[in-house]
């Protein structure tokens, strides 16, 4: 008995199917998609500055099955930290490096917002103009990467002070405050 003609393009229409759905993903680089292992980021933008010192925002969106622990993030722009704005002991916001990293849940979100938590440039290399874009690399605990791009943009705030901790980019004595930036 042979099989009806219906049956024998039914596998060139699934593999077709496969390769249409597998091209309308979105890219890792794109700032509001999700990266391979599902950590997204939306709504990213970075801090406008001609030298020294500036922040990455936006929210990192953990759409895994597992909790995520960032321990780092690079760029080619600059050495780079992950940072917290805490009270010292005379009250004063200061960012100092966030021991642990960043934890998120599974399923769960992290705002990084100036006054925050963010991933701090150290040195720039270059300025950053709004309308450019700047690209980073955040790395978990189990040295799992993702790729993401934000816009730069002028925003005016965020004036703490850094206090330096065990840094690896050789800013530990560090204590200028950010950049001034306007709207």
């Amino acid at each position: 008995m042979s099989r009806p003609s219906w049956t024998r393009p039914v596998p060139a229409l699934a593999l077709a199917l496969l390769l249409v759905l597998t091209a309308c993903q979105s890219s890792p680089g794109d700032p509001a998609s999700t990266s391979p292992g599902g950590l997204a980021m939306t709504d990213s933008w970075v801090k406008a500055a001609d030298s020294g010192m500036t922040a990455a925002f936006g929210t990192l969106t953990n759409a895994t099955d597992h909790t995520v622990t960032l321990v780092s993030a690079t760029s080619s722009v600059s050495p780079m930290e992950l940072h917290e704005v805490v009270a010292d002991a005379s009250g004063t916001m200061v960012m100092q490096p966030k021991a642990g990293g960043f934890v998120i849940a599974a399923g769960d979100s992290l705002t990084l917002a100036p006054g925050g938590q963010h991933l701090m440039f150290m040195k720039l290399s270059s300025a950053l103009a709004p309308g450019e874009d700047v690209t980073f690399t955040v790395t978990a605990d189990d040295g799992s990467t993702w790729t993401f791009t934000a816009p730069v943009r002028s925003f005016t705030g965020a004036q703490e002070s850094y206090q330096g901790g065990d840094s690896t980019s050789g800013t530990d004595e560090m204590t200028s405050p950010m950049p001034t930036m306007t709207p």
